[in-house]
């Protein structure tokens, strides 16, 4: 959420791959071929998760054929856990690209690094906290005292924790927040005790609901439900790149967000069944979850989706009161730094794509 959605904080890795970012924005490992070189870009992006579904409009716009019909060549890959995260694999130079959540951008300002989200691909995190009965956690007013597991300290489910509990006024120092990952480890987390409540994803949440170990305490996996518990859309899932190279490849990533503006367009249009057809094999139907799991799952909560990959008016104002509140940012960032909207309102035009999401302006 990137991290899985998010980074893994203050790690030395981190650290190093943060300092050298300037350093490898000459040398990047990039492939892609710079404005007027002529010939197909390649594109290498790195999610946090291309299995998750609050991650799949990257795969999906590979197996549609999306990337090849825009002129792209894009080689996906996952972060590992206890790997460099992905949108520190993008700093670094590592890859291009890293399909995170849109927070990213903003930590980085504070960081005094220029990134910025080029599509934004949903309204809502994804998520939902998901709690054992016997925790007795209805809400974020019940955090106080219980141990609460998140994708990785620093992560964005851990922002999002920190802040869920602020807003109830239940303070950081009064919960104990610890690593879970997702998939098996958090639904053993909740199996062993080891965690009252996991914040995770689908198809993590229906798992945990299938084995009957918890059930959602709060949704924040539909652009509505961002809007009911946060006070706005909360947009997560994206496209972020370092703003050197952005304006060294924009033919590059115009045909990205291209292909990722159509995938959107396409998820709009389609069932839960026609998508979960389209994903691998493995992605759908694993040791946690049936194919028709998945499908449920993907039903229920496609609407964190946005139709047209445009970044939402007023989303990015709501994100940084996000990091505000849990001290990660203040009022001096420049959210019209942090994101572009130039990218998928030139997509939606050129395809005939009639848009339905109000654009974020400078300001966020």
């Amino acid at each position: 959420m990137s991290r899985r959605p998010a980074a893994v904080a203050a790690s030395l890795l981190t650290v190093l791959a943060l300092g050298a970012v300037s350093a490898c924005s000459s040398n990047s490992s990039s492939t892609a071929k710079t404005n007027g070189s002529g010939g197909t870009p390649t594109v290498k992006l790195m999610a946090g998760g291309l299995d998750k579904q609050i991650y799949l409009p990257y795969q999906l716009a590979q197996q549609l054929g999306f990337y090849k019909k825009y002129g792209v060549n894009v080689e996906l890959s996952s972060e590992q856990d206890g790997g460099v995260g992905a949108e520190d694999a993008m700093a670094s130079g590592q890859v291009d690209m890293s399909g995170a959540w849109y927070q990213h951008a903003i930590d980085f300002q504070v960081k005094g690094k220029a990134v910025e989200d080029v599509v934004q691909l949903s309204g809502a995190p994804g998520e939902r906290e998901m709690c054992t009965t016997k925790s007795g956690v209805k809400s974020a007013a019940d955090f106080k005292g219980k141990t609460l597991g998140v994708t990785d300290l620093g992560s964005g489910t851990d922002t999002l924790t920190q802040f869920l509990a602020a807003q109830k006024h239940v303070k950081t120092k009064d919960l104990n927040r610890i690593a879970v990952g997702a998939g098996s480890t958090a639904v053993a987390a909740l199996q062993n005790g080891k965690a009252a409540c996991v914040m995770t994803t689908q198809p993590t949440v229906a798992a945990i609901e299938k084995k009957g170990v918890g059930s959602s305490a709060i949704d924040l996996a539909t652009t509505e439900g961002a809007k009911a518990a946060m006070g706005g859309a909360w947009p997560a899932a994206s496209v972020i790149a370092r703003t050197d190279w952005v304006n060294s490849h924009k033919d590059a990533v115009q045909k990205v967000v291209n292909a990722l503006v159509a995938t959107m367009h396409w998820i709009n249009t389609h069932s839960a069944t026609d998508i979960a057809n389209k994903l691998p094999q493995s992605y759908v139907q694993n040791q946690l979850v049936t194919k028709a799991d998945y499908i449920k799952a993907l039903t229920q909560d496609k609407g964190q989706f946005l139709p047209d990959g445009i970044m939402p008016a007023g989303g990015p104002k709501t994100v940084l009161a996000t990091e505000e509140q849990v001290g990660h940012a203040t009022s001096s960032v420049k959210l019209g730094t942090t994101f572009t909207n130039e990218f998928a309102i030139k997509a939606n035009k050129t395809e005939g794509f009639t848009t339905t999401t109000t654009p974020a302006g400078s300001n966020g």
